[in-house]
């Protein structure tokens, strides 16, 4: 798949948002007054930026608010919704916090419940394309579900339990890689199945459909090469798993957890790169790209 900046900025922003959000709501940290509006307006910034970002990659972004009419079939209707529920919820936990110096505790749950909706609600955009292999797993909400608790925790400045969360968002990132590599293989889907010629004998193209490029080819048959794709890899989980938990090991200072945080965020940003570049679209059978 081609991998559009303004999704991975999507993902990875509205990610980390809503995982600081959920903290916020749970009372983590436990603040008022000014710091917690501090903390909320760094949670907005990046969930709201995220979400607007989501619709630069659309061809008419002015139609996004259709998409709030198809919940009972859309998981992008669906996101919506928990977006919209989850942002006003904390919105009024906040200003509970922020102004009256007071912690709605069942409001904050219902906050926090709901912006874990919205980031499994993401996750399901692609998991339920079965077109695409290697993201039609469990374990695709299982690495967004990861990466936004682990970042939520560091911009929380929860440290210790930052450093758990970090090391198991490594480990499931990890294993999609692996189940992700054989996915397009294991699923059987192949050229013949794909046109229905499967027998007698071996199906192969015997040209292109075209000799030009096409929006097909744009947006579903990106490919990375191997090589390539490894060395991501390991800059990845190094900055995203290795490098932050090495900080947090070090007596606690808000420099080493803001430090940890960058270093987090850019190994996500990477990983998020890697999630769409590899992604096998299976209309790149008919061309020869897988």
């Amino acid at each position: 798949m081609h991998p559009a900046p303004s999704v991975i900025f999507f993902t990875v922003f509205s990610g980390l948002g809503f995982g600081l959000l959920t903290f916020l709501g749970l009372g983590f940290p436990d603040v008022t007054g000014w710091i917690a509006f501090g903390y909320f307006v760094v949670a907005y910034l990046a969930a709201v930026g995220g979400l607007i970002a989501s619709t630069f990659h659309l061809g008419h972004p002015e139609r996004a608010l259709k998409a709030f009419t198809q919940w009972r079939s859309s998981w992008l209707s669906r996101e919506g919704w928990c977006a919209v529920v989850a942002l006003l919820l904390m919105a009024a936990y906040g200003a509970g916090l922020v102004f009256l110096g007071t912690q709605w505790t069942a409001l904050g749950y219902l906050g926090a419940l709901f912006s874990l909706a919205t980031v499994f609600t993401t996750s399901m955009i692609y998991t339920q394309l079965k077109t695409i292999p290697r993201w039609h797993s469990p374990l695709t909400p299982a690495m967004f579900m990861s990466f936004t608790l682990a970042g939520g925790a560091l911009l929380a400045g929860q440290a210790t339990v930052a450093m758990v969360l970090i090391g198991l968002a490594g480990v499931v990132q990890l294993l999609l890689w692996m189940q992700g590599d054989g996915a397009l293989a294991a699923s059987g889907t192949n050229l013949a199945t794909a046109t229905g010629l499967g027998t007698p004998g071996t199906v192969r193209a015997f040209e292109p459909p075209h000799t030009g490029t096409n929006y097909l080819l744009k947006e579903f048959a990106y490919v990375v090469g191997r090589k390539h794709s490894q060395k991501l890899r390991a800059i990845s989980i190094t900055l995203l798993a290795v490098i932050p938990i090495a900080l947090l090991l070090l007596p606690f200072s808000y420099l080493t957890v803001l430090l940890a945080a960058a270093s987090h965020i850019a190994g996500a940003l990477v990983s998020r790169w890697l999630f769409f570049a590899e992604a096998e679209h299976v209309v790149g059978l008919y061309y020869g790209k897988r």
